[in-house]
């Protein structure tokens, strides 16, 4: 009888050759530049309370799925809330990004659909595309010729999908060319505002907000809970036939358990503390860090740092903590090959001194080594 597990053995021996093998490290302590936490709320006394609070009225699981014992008060409040203040007719909450993702993408494109995708999307969009069973097509990054030429040569159903900011380079996508080429083909376009709620458009509604789309009628839009706001969970912002089709078919909200409650609370508390003030904040905060690393800002709140080699940014990334200081570290299949790179994140609470140390650390991690 042959070993069962030699498979696993030669899947990792290949992992480690190509620089690819994970850490799971425990993180306090660190000076963090490395979360998604931009506006610093995580840990936030209003919204710790509200999750308190949550956990103390409802219970701390949500005990079953949306559709039989998971949804409380709390989570509508939160889905009213949320569309409120995106600019949307409602809003429909999922216990993560990540399912919000496949929710759309999967109820919106099936059999018989052209799904045009970004190249660099987040692997929760990559996922859904597969999942869908459409017709997919990879469009090079931030290529709307492309995403025009796809539609052109399609005659039926049709999705454009993309990140409002990529989380890797923090850079924009061209929605507003893409909202253009959708409109006249008759197709549809699905944001994700990952990292965008929170970090743009007015009271920090999204990318898409602050382009003005956040009321066409042919964008739907995805947003995660657990970024800007501190929290936890995802939410599909669209139209309210949208949101009952998802109700009724989206699977990775009809099979899955609903958000916790203190999730809700805290997504509920943080969505008060989302200004325009701290959101300055966070923008100075992020010109700082760019400045500080020679690099160019971007209009997200990450900076990406290209190494090229994953051994090479693994190490720069560890000589970074050894100093105290949590950075990214983005290698393949989070990136293309040969595109491995630090990712470092402004938070809107960081002090001056802070951002100074940690840039200092990250220059001289990226330094090649003497000799």
């Amino acid at each position: 009888m042959g070993d069962p597990w030699q498979w696993l053995d030669e899947a990792r021996a290949k992992v480690r050759a190509r620089g690819l093998v994970r850490r799971l490290d425990p993180t306090e302590g660190l000076l963090d530049l490395a979360s998604n936490d931009y506006l610093g709320l995580a840990r936030h006394p209003v919204v710790v309370d509200g999750a308190v609070e949550a956990a103390r009225r409802f219970g701390a699981g949500s005990t079953g799925s949306r559709l039989v014992t998971g949804t409380t008060s709390l989570h509508l409040a939160l889905e009213e809330a949320l569309a409120a203040r995106c600019g949307a007719e409602t809003a429909l909450v999922f216990s993560s990004g990540y399912l919000a993702n496949l929710g759309a993408v999967t109820t919106l494109a099936g059999p018989g659909t052209l799904v045009v995708s970004d190249r660099g999307n987040h692997a929760s969009l990559i996922d859904a595309c597969r999942l869908s069973r459409a017709t997919v097509q990879v469009v090079a990054h931030g290529d709307v010729a492309a995403v025009e030429t796809a539609l052109a040569g399609w005659a039926g159903r049709a999705v454009v999908v993309t990140d409002a900011v990529f989380s890797v380079d923090g850079t924009l996508a061209p929605l507003v060319a893409l909202h253009d080429v959708v409109r006249r083909h008759g197709a549809l376009l699905v944001v994700d505002e990952a990292h965008g709620l929170g970090v743009l458009g007015p009271q920090g509604a999204g990318a898409c907000a602050l382009l003005g789309l956040d009321r066409e009628p042919d964008v739907v839009r995805t947003v995660t809970l657990s970024k800007a706001l501190g929290a936890q969970g995802g939410a599909v912002l669209g139209p309210a036939a949208l949101r009952d089709h998802l109700v009724d078919t989206a699977r990775s909200f009809v099979f899955d358990t609903g958000l916790a409650p203190a999730s809700v609370g805290a997504a509920l508390a943080a969505l008060d503390l989302v200004t325009d003030e701290r959101i300055g904040l966070l923008a100075a905060v992020g010109a700082s860090l760019a400045a500080a690393l020679d690099v160019e800002p971007t209009p997200g709140a990450v900076v990406r740092l290209l190494v090229g080699d994953p051994f090479l940014a693994s190490e720069a990334r560890d000589r970074c903590r050894a100093e105290r200081v949590l950075v990214g570290c983005f290698r393949p299949p989070s990136v293309p090959v040969g595109e491995a790179c630090l990712r470092v994140t402004a938070r809107a609470d960081l002090t001056s001194a802070e951002v100074a140390r940690a840039a200092a650390v990250v220059r001289s991690a990226l330094r090649p080594p003497e000799g």
